[in-house]
């Protein structure tokens, strides 16, 4: 009989990666999981077992793996390592987790970065509703949808491709969106009646171009009818930034995610707290939601310097 401790770790991972798409998180993400786990093992040897998994074998293949990482890669490498043992222990194979002896990167939490201009979100979406002749195919009841999803309910790329017709519930007034966030979190975003308006509109020019729209069709489409991908939906953001006029606002590799950070940022500047920021934007952590907070006292503080009455005591 075989010892347990010669189990491969190859059949393991997969294992684990079997058990994470029951969760059904993105495709992006059990990508990273996979890339990770099996960069490290590449790093220990070949036919690498449960037994050759000891934290110094670890951290001899964490040491070289860092070489020439961002310190992000390596902490995002890490959290797929912890997570792994995280199964095997629930799963009674091992009976600790070796990487609490493995160093790992500190990381810092990004600043938000909305867009900049107090009116950009209302430029942007006033540009983009009118039909542009320039474009073979102009569809704004479409493309103001996609921004204002972003704008006034935080969703993130992957969740919008995710999307159903149906993902939308509710009476009116109580009207709702069901997503699945991060790591499958489920969450419900309210939607105003001015949000449900946009998406019907759109809905119904759907069905003037394609037809019938059942509840279980993905919600955003190209100009085929086929459902949006994720490099389709980027480059549709981008494309209604141009023609907004507004690109040089949108923060350096932001994009799509500048959208959900001025829906965030807006929350804490009209007196969300944390924690209501947290659920809303389907948030691991309240750090995160925290930071939203501390930008908006830092912005206040930089509209009093600005004014002109401190200047001139400055000057006395």
């Amino acid at each position: 009989m075989q010892d347990e401790q010669d189990i491969s770790a190859e059949s393991l991972i997969e294992e684990f990666l079997a058990a994470r798409a029951v969760r059904k998180p993105s495709e992006h993400t059990l990508l990273a999981y996979r890339r990770d786990l099996h960069a490290v093992i590449r790093l220990i040897g070949e036919d690498v077992t449960l037994r050759d998994l000891s934290p110094r074998t670890l951290r001899a293949a964490f040491g070289a793996f860092a070489a020439g990482r961002s310190p992000a890669s390596v902490y995002r490498a890490w959290s797929s390592w912890n997570s792994f043992f995280g199964f095997l222990v629930v799963d009674g194979v091992v009976a600790g987790n070796p990487m609490l002896a493995v160093g790992k990167p500190r990381m810092s939490v990004p600043s938000p970065k909305p867009l900049r201009g107090e009116d950009t979100p209302e430029q942007l979406l006033t540009a983009v509703n009118q039909a542009d002749e320039r474009q073979r195919d102009p569809w704004p009841e479409r493309d103001v949808a996609v921004l204002a999803l972003a704008l006034c309910a935080g969703l993130r790329l992957s969740e919008l491709l995710a999307l159903r017709a149906g993902s939308f519930v509710g009476r009116p007034g109580e009207r709702r969106v069901e997503v699945a966030g991060k790591g499958g979190r489920p969450r419900a975003v309210p939607v105003e009646p001015e949000l449900d308006a946009v998406v019907g509109r759109y809905v119904e020019s759907r069905r003037v171009r394609f037809g019938r729209v059942g509840p279980d069709d993905a919600l955003l489409v190209d100009r085929q009818g086929a459902p949006l991908k994720r490099g389709g939906l980027q480059y549709l953001v981008q494309s209604c930034f141009r023609r907004a006029g507004v690109s040089d606002r949108v923060p350096r590799g932001a994009q799509l995610h500048a959208l959900r950070h001025t829906f965030a940022t807006r929350l804490a500047e009209d007196g969300a707290n944390a924690s209501e920021i947290m659920r809303l934007l389907g948030h691991a952590s309240l750090t995160t939601s925290q930071g939203y907070i501390e930008v908006t006292a830092a912005q206040q503080r930089a509209a009093v310097r600005a004014n002109r009455t401190n200047r001139a005591l400055g000057r006395l």
